[in-house]
């Protein structure tokens, strides 16, 4: 009989091999559920020594019933299903694995950009359908244009490093949490929110979503960008007023968006966005590596390794 048992709280991977490899070297057992609910939580975790979180609610009430639990690793970067107060006022870690696909999300971001800027997919599509020779009016060139960055963390900073050597004129960066002077020490430029949507052909979001930043690229923002501009979304969908995105699309406000992330995931089968040709979609995708996800389980399991020997997870979330 093992000593500790880590229940995946729902089964979103399939294979644990790279987990259970892990913890069986600190004498856990890895036991897979498929949990939705709180109810389903409390059933299936409340004996738990180390939770693998995915997408099921930890609330205050499942906290509450966790009767030995020492840590909730979470698959990814955000926690929002955690209540973090709670696990804290109760002494449980929270952690989370933040660099697991920093390299990957920004590989799309860039991807996203060639593809709008050359218009790739829509004429892949035209070909398929016995097209040839297709001229498109908003196609462009990389060298010497204007990339705006909103938001310098991680991500963003892995595509600032990857965008570089491109020959862009500037690379201009609005993040209001960071100094000029750590900006533009990468090279980047600080300015504004405003001068950011103005000036630049190309437009990146690698902002977290919150009150402040839901819906900030709205109709307003869109009457601000070039007729010209790229906007790409590998960061959180709601980041956009998708209403005032597609009424930019359709009127040729902006010249096209590549998106993967949407408010509503999956995006309903009648979303008008599945009809412009302005528009590259993939569905969330940007994390999707067999690199990234090697990573991800390997740091989510080594979080909960390091608490059941005695140390802190290295991806710590919470102090007590």
């Amino acid at each position: 009989m093992t000593k500790y048992k880590v229940v995946v709280s729902d089964n979103r991977h399939g294979d644990y091999s790279i987990e259970t490899g892990i913890l069986k070297k600190c004498d856990a057992q890895v036991v897979v559920e498929n949990c939705v609910t709180e109810e389903d939580m409390i059933e299936k975790c409340k004996d738990a020594d180390g939770i693998l979180l995915d997408m099921a609610p930890i609330s205050g009430k499942v906290i509450g019933a966790l009767e030995k639990c020492k840590i909730i690793s979470r698959y990814g970067v955000g926690y929002d299903n955690v209540d973090v107060e709670a696990c804290t006022k109760k002494r449980i870690y929270v952690a989370n694995v933040p660099d697991y696909c920093e390299e990957d999300v920004s590989d799309l971001a860039l991807a996203h950009l060639f593809a709008c800027a050359r218009g790739i997919a829509a004429k892949d599509r035209q070909i398929r359908k016995g097209g040839w020779n297709i001229e498109r009016e908003n196609t462009f060139r990389i060298k010497g244009k204007t990339l705006a960055l909103l938001g310098f963390g991680r991500i963003s900073r892995c595509l600032f490093r990857k965008v570089s050597c491109l020959g862009l004129r500037e690379i201009l960066v609005y993040d209001p949490y960071l100094s000029r002077e750590l900006i533009e020490s990468t090279g980047a430029k600080k300015v504004s929110f405003e001068t950011a949507l103005k000036q630049a052909d190309y437009i990146s979001l690698h902002m977290p979503l919150t009150p402040e930043t839901r819906g900030i690229i709205d109709k307003k923002a869109f009457s601000i960008m070039k007729k010209t501009a790229i906007l790409i979304n590998t960061s959180r969908g709601p980041l956009i007023d998708e209403e005032a995105l597609i009424d930019a699309l359709e009127n040729k406000k902006i010249a096209c968006a590549g998106l993967d992330t949407h408010n509503v995931e999956p995006l309903p089968a009648d979303s008008p966005l599945k009809r412009l040709d302005n528009c590259v979609l993939t569905d969330h995708t940007g994390y999707n590596t067999q690199e990234a996800i090697i990573d991800l389980k390997t740091k989510a399991a080594c979080n909960i390794k390091n608490v059941l020997e005695g140390r802190e997870p290295e991806y710590r979330v919470n102090e007590f």
